[in-house]
């Protein structure tokens, strides 16, 4: 009965100085300090085009995991705008700054079909410099995929232009 009294003691004494020797090493760095999260929009960014990698908008669609956070550049027929996705909570963007583009499927030539598994957002204010873009018009856009979920491929837009209108009817 002794003996155990005393590994038990000895059992206790041994716990608390491998716990204060560990709080003592935690301790010994400063720690980082604490970054505040915010409810704004991510700044943005310009960046040289170089930094982007040229991808395929059916490939990011069909992968998105794999362009997660990778930086894309993509060329493309303009579909329309939209709110698609928009104030979406997961992948929240707001509806007061950010609008959402389509663009057309690639893949089919005898139907206008839009890419809705890619939602594009735009800040307001660049897309208002806009207004004359038509469906069918050749534009390039570059930007980060910032999520995938529902398993779509969600692009925050940082550069956008339109590369060739096609003629007024």
């Amino acid at each position: 009965m002794k003996n155990l009294k005393s590994l038990l003691l000895i059992a206790i004494i041994s716990i608390s100085l491998g716990l204060s020797t560990n709080a003592a090493v935690k301790n010994g760095k400063a720690p980082a300090p604490a970054v505040k999260a915010s409810a704004k929009a991510p700044v943005v960014v310009s960046l040289p085009d170089s930094s982007y990698q040229q991808a395929s908008a059916l490939d990011i669609t069909a992968n998105p995991a794999k362009y997660l956070n990778k930086r894309v550049k993509i060329r493309a027929k303009f579909d329309k705008f939209s709110t698609l996705g928009l104030d979406y909570k997961p992948a929240f963007r707001s509806s007061e700054k950010y609008i959402t583009f389509l663009i057309k499927r690639d893949d089919v030539t005898d139907h206008t079909i839009p890419l809705s598994e890619m939602k594009n957002f735009l800040e307001r204010s660049v897309a208002e410099k806009y207004i004359d873009i038509k469906p069918g018009d050749d534009i390039e856009y570059c930007g980060v995929v910032f999520s995938n979920a529902l398993g779509d491929a969600w692009v925050d837009v940082e550069k956008f232009s339109v590369l060739n209108q096609q003629p007024k009817k």
